[in-house]
């Protein structure tokens, strides 16, 4: 009986987190788009913004890993923002076959203007479960 309690129990937490991030994917999109951009938009903006505030240069995979998408998703998805001129794509010096991708000056300043915005939803989100 306590088992079968404690299955239910774990059930439940599972389905509010899969819940809560639904409605906090919703309002990101919601709130983004008057920006241009939706959440996962904004995801691959902020990798490659860095931890730092100083741009990187990730390769395709190494962005898949971090913002959770499929590497021909996140194709598509970098395709588009190079035609919007956020990111551009450069040959890695080290593997001639592989690609980096980094933001461009529009990206950078798009991704300074669009941070607050995302971490106040994220804020408000998350505090409220």
């Amino acid at each position: 009986m306590a088992a079968k309690k404690a299955e239910r129990t774990l059930a439940e937490q599972w389905r509010e987190m899969l819940a809560l991030h639904a409605r906090t994917q919703c309002e990101l999109d919601r709130a983004l788009h008057q920006h241009g951009l939706c959440a996962s938009d904004f995801e691959v903006l902020d990798v490659l913004a860095g931890d730092s505030g100083e741009s990187c240069a990730y390769r395709v995979q190494e962005i898949s890993e971090r913002v959770h998408l499929s590497q021909s998703a996140l194709s598509r998805l970098i395709a588009r923002l190079e035609k919007d001129g956020l990111v551009e794509r450069c040959m890695c010096p080290e593997d001639r076959r592989g690609v980096r991708v980094s933001l461009t000056e529009k990206g950078r300043a798009l991704h300074g203007d669009v941070l607050p915005v995302q971490r106040a939803v994220l804020t408000r989100m998350l505090a409220s479960g």
